[in-house]
């Protein structure tokens, strides 16, 4: 089938200036762009007075998850909406590969919030995984594999170091899964079992990103001034300190670091940021190519045990509800929060289980003074009623001055990080992030059209070598985001819906247009995107 679009505002992924052109798919490919095109063909649409890129990829993203979902659609459709049509999923350590199949750990990790329920099955290897996909998702999707899930495989979530025969294990279903076409490798250092390696386990991790020249996505140790993942809670801020480690682990090397989500939890650690840039500025002069993401939200979503201590999770239930456990424990939460700027106040339910939605949108702090609780109480109640796999909305995680200063980075990629939830409040991410980048350039908060196009799109494909993918070029796949700008810079955010997107091809198909997703068409349109450099 041929498709000719005319009269199109064209930003091609590179950064350069827009300009106007016709644009001919045939199949699954961009044919020709030229002026004044005269071609016969199945479908022809006149985009006077829109624009059009490539369709947007997200940069950071969970969905492995969810393309294994016997009715997918559900959990892509607000990401289609905003104009979405590619994943780099497998983000933070947790990633359906790696975890092999019957492993009984598996739906413990990230906390419980990915799992097997309504899958077509459990996919341990990328070569398996992308098997079972393609041709079978929404979306377009490549896949890293992650830290966690491995170290789940090789030697359960313990609080233990791995042995020397588990670490070996660990290390091949790594290099594995790079062989077998993952864009690269993730660790999830806030989540189990990843939060309890050490840096020269890490180390060889990296050394499998070098030896394949594939990035290392990183959920730091700590995103914030002061956390549970260091005992001192003076001195360097635990931001800071996490990326020491990351130096660490990166430094006298060429490894692709990709630090995932900067964000600064906490009012009194929003100033870290400029150390941080100082830092990245330093590891890329030693020759580390390090980059970061954000999100354009200023909360952020995570699992209810977030603020607790690694060695309180390793704990029994019986031993976490000993007295001198509580009062140890409350005293420290109770001085992180202080020197954090960061309180009860400031965590929002989002998810506890079934029967508990009564707790759905309110803050610990509103729970603790209608329970009749002290603030401490009514939160750990919560965690043991979630079964500590409870989910939580945060912040602030950034400032609108943080992201606009993000936003005019040239090392900066934009990306979600966020899901469709079954249940309870979603993280409004899922309905409007890439739109909202567009209307900050477009309002002069952000950086030009063509660099904040970019950053959504060919940037992210030459990030993680996705294969004619990101560019709108003769040749490439034909995936194609149009976009009304003068929709984008009036429209307005945080409604729970996209605005401004006007049409979605995914792989030459026309899957959204006049406010209609064709639903029959998205079970099938979605392609694995295996990389092998």
């Amino acid at each position: 089938m041929k498709t000719l679009l005319k009269n199109a505002k064209i930003y091609d992924g590179t950064g350069a200036k827009p300009y106007v052109a016709d644009i001919l798919t045939e199949e699954d490919r961009i044919v020709r762009i030229a002026e004044g095109m005269d071609e016969a063909a199945d479908q022809v649409i006149d985009l006077k007075g829109k624009s059009v890129s490539s369709g947007f990829i997200d940069g950071h993203s969970h969905n492995d998850w969810f393309a294994i979902k016997k009715e997918p659609l559900p959990y892509f459709r607000p990401f289609i909406l905003q104009g979405i049509t590619t994943f780099v999923t497998g983000n933070c350590g947790i990633s359906e590969i790696g975890c092999e199949k019957g492993n009984p750990y598996t739906d413990r990790l990230g906390g419980g919030i990915f799992s097997f329920r309504d899958t077509t099955g459990q996919y341990g290897t990328a070569e398996e995984y992308f098997r079972a996909v393609d041709g079978n998702m929404p979306c377009n999707m490549a896949m890293l594999a992650g830290h966690c899930s491995a170290r789940a495989a090789a030697g359960g979530v313990e609080n233990r170091p791995l042995t020397p025969e588990e670490e070996k294990r660990m290390l091949e279903i790594l290099e594995t899964a790079l062989q077998q076409g993952a864009a690269g490798l993730s660790l999830g250092m806030m989540y189990q079992p990843g939060l309890y390696a050490e840096v020269e386990e890490l180390k060889k991790v990296a050394a499998l990103c070098v030896k394949y020249n594939k990035p290392l996505t990183v959920h730091p140790r700590a995103e914030s001034k002061v956390s549970m993942a260091y005992p001192q809670l003076f001195g360097r801020s635990h931001l800071l300190r996490a990326v020491d480690e990351l130096v660490e682990i990166a430094k006298g090397t060429n490894l692709k670091l990709q630090y995932s989500h900067a964000i600064f939890v906490g009012r009194t650690t929003l100033k870290d940021k400029d150390e941080l840039m100082r830092i990245f500025d330093r590891l890329r002069a030693e020759g580390v190519d390090v980059m970061f993401d954000i999100y354009n939200e200023c909360l952020g979503v995570s699992v209810i045990t977030v603020i607790l201590p690694a060695w309180y999770q390793g704990m029994t239930l019986q031993q976490k509800r000993s007295p001198a456990t509580r009062v140890k424990l409350t005293a420290l939460v109770k001085a992180t929060s202080k020197l954090l700027g960061f309180g009860f106040n400031d965590i929002q339910i989002a998810y506890i289980g079934p029967g508990e939605e009564k707790y759905e949108g309110k803050t610990v702090h509103q729970i603790a003074q209608e329970e009749g609780l002290s603030d401490m109480n009514a939160y750990l109640m919560l965690c043991e009623k979630s079964n500590f796999v409870g989910r939580v909305n945060m912040g602030p995680y950034s400032t609108p001055e943080i992201i606009s200063d993000f936003e005019h980075n040239e090392h900066c990629l934009y990306m979600t990080d966020a899901w469709v939830e079954e249940h309870g409040v979603q993280n409004p991410a899922i309905y409007d992030c890439y739109p909202k980048f567009l209307r900050d350039s477009l309002r002069g908060t952000g950086d030009t059209m063509p660099n904040t196009i970019r950053r959504m799109t060919g940037a992210i494909a030459d990030r993680y070598m996705l294969p004619e993918r990101g560019y709108l070029k003769e040749g490439y796949y034909a995936d194609l985001t149009v976009f009304d700008e003068e929709a984008l810079k009036n429209g307005v955010p945080d409604q729970e819906k996209s605005f401004g997107i006007e049409k979605v091809f995914i792989n030459g198909k026309l899957i959204y247009s006049d406010d209609r997703l064709d639903e029959e068409a998205l079970k099938k349109t979605g392609r694995a995107i295996p990389v092998f450099g």
